[in-house]
């Protein structure tokens, strides 16, 4: 009995243009001269370098740790000699350069020691901190940190595992094939997965255009000892999104402001299931990946690269011709402009798309928004793209958040369909940049706010301990003065008879007296401020040290109050 399907709103047909790049076997990328590393390659913070300029390193050497829990680590694809730590352009929209490490390759390809994790044997913990220190992160687009996916967390109970095997976007062929020749593997991947989340549904959604994935598949889930269901789902853009994977296959939608795990699913792609299953199995961290390279090149085809290879390399290997009019790395719908084809191959590149005026011809100019709600037909989301337009484009940012901005995909549906031709997801980005540009402002004077005020308060409160403690000394020293005043007139109004000199005893007591003024004094001049946030330990710690300063002014005094009792 096959599965019910269910349909998500919205989505486009673009052509597929899957089978130039499917003709021919996947090769293996050259070793390039040299390997540029970036070390921003996954959501959350950068790893920190752990080493230095000069040093040789051996393939598959951590070369930057993770830094934070949402962070994963950085390695060595092959052996050489650190160059560089600088910045250096990077795939990036922004075209902005980024940190990267340069290693100078020495041709041996020379492998660090490692070897395969007893997964069963370890601590859940302890298992996704060290798939965290061997590069794991997602590969099917938002690179996300794979250790804080396998998290299911206290409150979260992952009992639906969903692998996609979708890739809907056109001219992308390598998760694609990756699943025609490694589909074993994958499913290794998977069982892990299932360890780590405690699922107990797993589906395998792969679009129906893809035969081979689907037989691969189902031929390697028939030799498993637990149940995998690998479904055929409809072709149409973006249905390889993930929430929109969800909606196919279970009929659910992840709600506006959540995730997916919040309704207990977790959606992994099969290139980061097979990443798991050679990091476990046998030790290595994530320094390859498939890539395809296809359009206006001679030989489209899917290679597998190093981390850090040169984009120019593989496109010279896949034949580069006259006419070439730009780079994406991605689809045509999401892929982004290359500033250039220095730049490396990193985590997040499934494709280098290669441009030229016939395939790709120049978009018209845009005209003026007609109203006609075709970007509202086609958004897979649903939101009202012609008014978060019209927001965008106005700098009403508040509005735009109001109606949902941050749940658009930028999967590009409504510019695909715009008969204006209006670049409608460059409007969108351009008004997430600004949000979360103003929000960073906004923090930063805030945390400014907080320590201008807090500077006020203790310079107020520093004032008022200042005024107390010369209040204090100025009380002890009238008291003081009393004292001496009122003992010089006791010793003035003695009877003649008794001497005009004053006992020893007498004197001791007056002196005692006066000592015990000074010494109260000093301990109110003494007395602990700010004392009312102090924790039962440190409240302790003062009773105790109080009370042996108790116990020494009584020791002091008992050889006086002796002496008193003697004849």
């Amino acid at each position: 009995m096959s599965r019910e399907l269910f349909k998500f709103k919205g989505g486009v047909h673009p052509p597929e243009h899957k089978a130039e790049s499917t003709s021919r076997p996947i090769h293996a990328a050259p070793l390039p001269k040299k390997l540029v590393i970036p070390l921003r390659q996954h959501i959350g913070n950068p790893a920190k370098p752990v080493v230095e300029i000069g040093e040789r390193v051996l393939k598959g050497q951590m070369i930057a740790a993770a830094d934070g829990y949402i962070s994963t680590a950085v390695h060595a694809s092959s052996s050489g000699t650190v160059t560089a730590i600088d910045l250096q352009p990077v795939p990036h929209i922004s075209g902005l350069p980024d940190l990267c490490i340069t290693i100078e390759t020495d041709g041996r390809d020379e492998w660090v020691a490692h070897a395969p994790l007893d997964y069963q044997a370890m601590e859940p913990s302890q298992l996704r901190m060290q798939l965290r220190d061997l590069g794991l992160a997602g590969l099917g687009g938002a690179v996300f940190p794979s250790a804080v996916k396998l998290d299911p967390g206290a409150s979260h109970a992952c009992t639906t595992l969903i692998i996609n095997g979708g890739e809907c976007e056109p001219w992308i062929t390598c998760d694609d094939m990756l699943m025609r020749h490694h589909a074993d593997e994958i499913l290794q991947g998977v069982g892990i997965m299932r360890h780590l989340l405690g699922s107990t549904e797993i589906l395998v959604g792969i679009e129906d255009n893809k035969p081979e994935a689907l037989d691969s598949m189902r031929s390697a889930a028939a030799k498993l000892d637990f149940a995998v269901e690998v479904v055929k789902v409809p072709a149409r853009y973006p249905g390889g999104g993930a929430k929109q994977m969800i909606e196919t296959l279970t009929g659910r939608q992840v709600p506006s402001g959540k995730l997916s795990t919040d309704i207990g699913i977790q959606v992994f792609n099969v290139g980061t299931s097979y990443a798991l299953a050679r990091a476990i199995h046998h030790g290595e961290p994530l320094i390859t990946r498939l890539v395809t390279v296809t359009g206006h090149v001679l030989r489209p085809q899917n290679f597998e690269v190093l981390i850090g290879t040169p984009m120019h390399t593989l496109i010279t290997l896949a034949g580069d011709r006259d006419g070439t009019t730009g780079v994406l790395m991605g689809g045509p719908m999401m892929g982004v402009p290359m500033p250039n084809l220095d730049v490396p191959v990193v985590k997040a590149t499934n494709c280098i798309l290669v441009k030229s005026a016939e395939l790709f011809p120049p978009l018209p100019k845009a005209l003026p928004c007609i109203r006609c709600t075709r970007c509202a037909d086609a958004c897979p989301v649903e939101l009202q793209p012609q008014e978060l337009f019209r927001f965008a484009k106005a700098g009403d940012f508040g509005r735009a958040q109001e109606y949902h901005l941050f749940d658009c995909i930028e999967c590009g549906c409504c510019s695909y369909v715009c008969p204006s031709h209006i670049p409608l997801v460059d409007f969108y980005r351009y008004a997430k940049s600004e949000i979360w540009a103003r929000e960073k402002d906004k923090r930063a004077a805030d945390l400014a706010r907080e320590r201008h005020e807090f500077r006020q308060f203790r310079q107020e409160r520093e004032k008022k301990e200042k005024a107390e403690k010369l209040a204090a000394k100025a009380q002890a020293a009238r008291a003081q003065a009393a004292l001496d005043q009122a003992q010089r007139a006791e010793l003035a109004a003695a009877p003649a008879a008794e001497g005009a000199a004053v006992s020893d005893t007498d004197a001791k007591k007056a002196l005692i007296a006066a000592a015990l003024a000074r010494a109260q004094a000093k301990k109110s001049d003494a007395a602990p401020k700010n004392v009312d946030q102090l924790t039962s330990e440190q409240l302790h710690q003062i009773e105790e040290i109080e009370a042996r300063r108790t116990k020494i002014r009584e020791l002091a005094r008992k050889p006086l109050e002796s002496e008193e009792k003697k004849p």
